[in-house]
């Protein structure tokens, strides 16, 4: 399934409405675009200290394993899970974006055997990343206390677990976060 990004800084329209800075990165089921805001990639080096261009190739491909898990019926699989069980809601969400985040680690996998990195230890760049855009880590900075009760994406040592399976195994099929999360 192929999908195109949109870089945007401040706001844009998409099929899902309107996004502005404070949305950050993210994938549009209505449009099946993926949409990265530039200001993010600031914020997330000078606030969360995740540099490196790794780092910002995490974050799209995260984005972009959302658009796989939109056209393989993930995302519809989730939202019944999510009816059928509406107690558990979120935990069901927090599945879905930590298996993106094994997606982009099965992407990076790939692109370190083509030999696309400028070094063996820059995969550390997007697990830096994935630790820094952990709920933990943002509510810690931004609020100034962490509660898990209302996270989306998962703490910091489970973006970088899920990750880490996806790039050692390279294996898509080792990213079900919804039956091992």
């Amino acid at each position: 399934p192929v999908t195109e990004t949109v870089f945007f800084s401040g706001f844009t329209n998409t099929g899902c409405g309107q996004a502005s800075a404070q949305t950050g990165p993210f994938y549009c089921p209505a449009d099946k675009l993926v949409y990265f805001d530039l200001d993010f990639l600031t914020q997330l080096q000078s606030q969360f200290g995740a540099e490196g261009d790794l780092a910002a190739q995490y974050i799209v491909a995260h984005e972009y394993g959302h658009h796989i898990q939109d056209a393989l019926g993930i995302n519809a699989y989730m939202h019944q899970q999510q009816q059928q069980d509406s107690r558990n809601a979120n935990v069901y969400s927090i599945a879905l974006e930590l298996q993106a985040d094994c997606l982009a680690g099965v992407w990076a996998n790939s692109a370190s055997d083509r030999n696309l990195f400028d070094s063996p230890d820059e995969v550390n760049e997007a697990v830096r990343a994935a630790e820094a855009v952990g709920d933990d880590r943002i509510q810690q900075a931004t609020q100034g206390r962490v509660e898990p009760e209302s996270w989306t994406h998962g703490s910091s040592e489970q973006r970088a677990k899920w990750f880490k399976v996806g790039f050692d195994t390279g294996d898509p099929n080792r990213c079900d976060t919804f039956t091992d999360p």
